[in-house]
C-alpha cells in the first residue's frame, strides 16, 4: 500500500505542478478533470443509499461553476450556484417521478460541492498565485502526509471514531505540525510574505485540510464504502486524495484576498 502510495505520487505531483506553473488552459482543463472524475466518483457513492443521479445533469453543475469561473473569476460563482439549482428544479419537474426532490436535492449537493475545486483555478489567478496555489497544495499534502505516519507511529486516542475509526488525536496533531512547517518553509523561501499571517493560514489550512477529509469520511460511512474510488493505486478516488483541497482551497483564497 506504502508503495503504492509513493509510486502515484511521483507520477502525479509533477503532472500537477506542471499545470500549476503554466496555469491558464492547461490548469483550467486538469481542475475540470478533477471535478468530472469526482462527480462521477460521488454519483457512485450516493447509488449505495439508492438515491439516482442523471450523470450529465450532475457533471455539467459542477463545470458550469468552473466555466463561469473561467469568464468571470469569482464574481460569477453566486451566479453560477443560482443557475445550478434552477436546472436542478426544473428536472425535478420535469423528470418527476423518475428524478424525485430528493435525488434532486443531492444532486445540488454534489455540484457544489464538487464545484469547490474551481478554487484550485481561481488561485493561480491571485496576484502571486503560483505561490498560493503552490502554498495550498504543499501544505495540503504535508498537512495529509504528516497526519498518516504520525498516526501510524503514534496514535492512540480515535479522533472521530464514528466517522473514522483509524484517525487519532496525535494524528490531527502531527497534521497540524506539517501546515505549520510548510508555512515556516514558505516564509523562507518568499520573505516577503508576512510571517505572522502565513503561519495563522498553515494553522488554519491544517484545520481545513482536517474538516475537509472528515466530511468525506461522513459521506464514505453513509454510503457505508471504505474508498470512494479505485482510480489512483494506493489512495482510492480522486475524493480520497483531493477532499482535504475542496476546503484548503477556499481557504486560503479568501484568507489571501482578504488579509495578504
Amino acid at each position: 500500500m506504502l508503495r503504492h502510495r509513493i509510486i502515484s505520487a511521483l507520477i502525479g505531483i509533477p503532472l500537477i505542478i506542471a499545470a500549476v506553473w503554466h496555469g491558464s488552459i492547461p490548469l483550467l482543463i486538469l481542475t475540470g478533470l478533477l471535478m468530472v472524475l469526482a462527480t462521477l466518483e460521488m454519483v457512485a457513492l450516493f447509488q449505495n443509499l439508492n438515491l439516482y443521479l442523471p450523470y450529465g445533469l450532475t457533471v455539467a453543475g459542477s463545470l458550469l461553476v468552473l466555466a463561469g469561473a473561467y469568464l468571470y473569476q469569482d464574481a460569477a460563482l453566486g451566479k453560477s450556484f443560482t443557475l445550478v439549482l434552477f436546472f436542478v428544479l426544473a428536472a425535478v419537474v420535469l423528470l418527476y417521478p423518475r428524478f424525485s426532490p430528493v435525488e434532486g436535492a443531492v444532486t445540488v449537493l454534489v455540484s457544489l460541492y464538487i464545484g469547490l475545486f474551481v478554487y484550485i483555478y481561481l488561485l493561480r489567478l491571485l496576484p502571486n498565485g503560483w505561490i498560493w496555489l503552490t502554498f495550498t497544495l504543499v501544505g495540503t499534502w504535508s498537512t495529509d502526509t504528516a497526519a498518516y505516519f504520525i498516526g501510524r507511529r503514534w496514535g492512540r486516542r480515535q479522533l472521530a471514531p464514528l466517522l473514522s475509526p483509524k484517525k487519532t488525536v496525535e494524528g490531527m496533531l502531527g497534521g497540524f505540525l506539517g501546515s505549520l512547517l510548510a508555512s515556516l518553509a514558505f516564509a523562507g523561501i518568499y520573505p516577503f510574505l508576512p510571517r505572522g499571517r502565513l503561519l495563522l493560514l498553515g494553522f488554519l489550512l491544517g484545520l481545513a485540510a482536517l474538516m475537509g477529509d472528515l466530511v468525506e469520511s461522513a459521506l464514505k460511512r453513509q454510503a457505508g464504502v471504505k474508498d470512494a474510488g479505485d482510480i489512483i493505486p494506493g489512495h482510492g478516488g480522486i475524493l480520497d486524495r483531493f477532499d482535504s483541497m475542496l476546503f484548503t482551497a477556499p481557504l486560503v483564497y479568501y484568507f489571501v484576498s482578504m488579509f495578504m
